[in-house]
């Protein structure tokens, strides 16, 4: 890892800014032992980002029976994690979208990033419960070492964020080394760390892209971040058949989950990636691939591993 490559990105203006009243929240969270009272004060202290927690609270994703109508009720109903997740994730939204990232089309990589946190949810769920959160997170923002980049260093990055589209060779490690000296692993996990999330989800991020992490909660969930992403690449395609069974069996295997998991996922996934686009207020196409790699997963997978 490139240290000096890292500290000039980091100190860039590619690097999106948070704003106070998020940069308090995560700075509460900490400590081990914080007070829900101090969650609920900070975020208090600043009306529009109020208005955006009750929002949050109040939509589809969530399914609440009474109106949530104050930051309390909000915080106790999604917890302060996945606050802590909906925040950042409505923020960064709100902040890459006024930007023109050259060679980079947005719409896509919201769409995977949305699909990738669905995705590894689920699969935290079935290995690594009580990590489901910090997966949800990891996945949604593991990527987003790739719009830094690509902006931080155009002319060195271009060629790699060109492949960060439907049907194009993967981005890989060894492919980033060389054209930047860093990773956009590295350079997500070090932009983690700078607004401080823990250090679980940041360490995960850095092993997300590899072949290997490890044993241990955190390469557990690097294995996730890893295995979704695949299964979110393919929900971003129209993908041929064999491609489905292939990948589908790989990133099970990887993560080591049932392909059970993924036939009960499938197909509500594209119901619950619209939920989450919807909350934090993104664009998503409507798609026919969603039931085509379910429909694939079903007939072609179950009946070979029953």
């Amino acid at each position: 890892m490139n240290a000096r490559v890292l500290e000039t990105i980091k100190k860039s203006a590619a690097v999106p800014s948070m704003p106070q009243v998020v940069l308090r929240f995560l700075e509460i969270m900490q400590d081990p032992n914080f007070d829900y009272a101090d969650l609920v004060k900070v975020l208090s202290t600043d009306p529009g980002t109020v208005s955006e927690i009750l929002r949050l609270a109040n939509s589809a994703l969530f399914g609440v029976r009474n109106k949530v109508v104050s930051p309390k009720q909000a915080v106790t109903l999604l917890g302060p994690k996945r606050t802590r997740s909906l925040l950042l994730g409505r923020y960064l939204v709100d902040t890459l979208s006024k930007k023109k990232v050259a060679g980079l089309d947005m719409s896509y990589f919201w769409r995977r990033s949305l699909a990738g946190s669905v995705v590894a949810s689920h699969f935290a769920e079935a290995v690594l419960p009580r990590q489901r959160d910090e997966a949800f997170i990891g996945a949604l923002l593991a990527d987003i070492g790739i719009p830094i980049l690509a902006e931080a260093l155009p002319d060195k990055y271009g060629k790699i964020v060109a492949r960060y589209t439907p049907h194009a060779a993967p981005i890989e490690l060894e492919d980033e080394l060389e054209a930047v000296e860093v990773t956009h692993a590295q350079v997500s996990a070090m932009v983690l760390s700078h607004w401080t999330l823990p250090d679980s989800v940041s360490a995960a991020v850095n092993l997300h892209q590899s072949p290997n992490p490890g044993t241990g909660a955190v390469a557990t969930v690097a294995r996730v971040l890893n295995a979704a992403d695949r299964i979110a690449v393919l929900l971003c395609e129209v993908p041929e058949v064999d491609v489905i069974i292939r990948v589908c069996t790989e990133a099970a295997a990887f993560v080591g989950v049932e392909l059970d998991i993924l036939v009960k996922l499938l197909p509500t996934i594209e119901n619950d990636i619209e939920e989450l686009a919807d909350a934090l207020r993104i664009d998503v196409i409507p798609s026919s691939v969603y039931a085509l790699v379910a429909k694939t997963v079903q007939e072609k997978l179950v009946p070979v591993n029953a």
